[in-house]
């Protein structure tokens, strides 16, 4: 599965790449998140509750970041694990251009999910996660809008 979009961003670049790198502004935004450990500066381990169709499940995973491209662009890739309902594994690249006091954000992300999860359909699981990725950075650029302000 793969999903890519973009979103502007009211902020200046190194206001957004420093928010993308928050854990606790990370913790706000995903989707179900319930814990969000930062290790390191490239490694984070989450807990996250989803529900795609009728399986809910609480996965635990681990991200790790690659920051070579910073600030104007960084890769992530990340596996979990949702016991019963199955477990994901993916990645993204995100870049970040500035344009003016705004900050245009493109992804391209890629997932695999198997178990219960890979039985529920391609459709469903797509736009699930369609709907989660826009959720994410609905909330991102709010997050970050209010930051700014204050």
């Amino acid at each position: 599965m793969e999903l890519s979009d973009e979103i502007i961003i009211n902020a200046p670049k190194d206001q957004v790449y420093a928010a993308l790198n928050s854990p606790e502004v990370l913790k706000q935004c995903i989707p179900g998140c319930e814990e969000l450990i930062k290790h390191s500066d490239t490694e984070l381990e989450a807990k996250v509750v989803l529900k795609v169709g009728p399986v809910k499940a609480r996965f635990g995973g681990d991200v790790v970041l690659d920051q070579s491209g910073a600030p104007d662009a960084f890769s992530l890739t990340g596996q979990g694990n949702g016991g019963a309902a199955g477990h994901a594994k993916g990645g993204a690249d995100v870049t970040l251009t500035a344009e003016g006091d705004t900050t245009i954000l493109r992804y391209e992300a890629k997932a695999d999910v198997g178990g219960k999860l890979a039985q529920l359909g391609s459709r469903l699981i797509q736009s699930t996660a369609k709907k989660l990725a826009a959720k994410f950075f609905k909330s991102f650029a709010d997050v970050v809008d209010e930051n700014i302000a204050v």
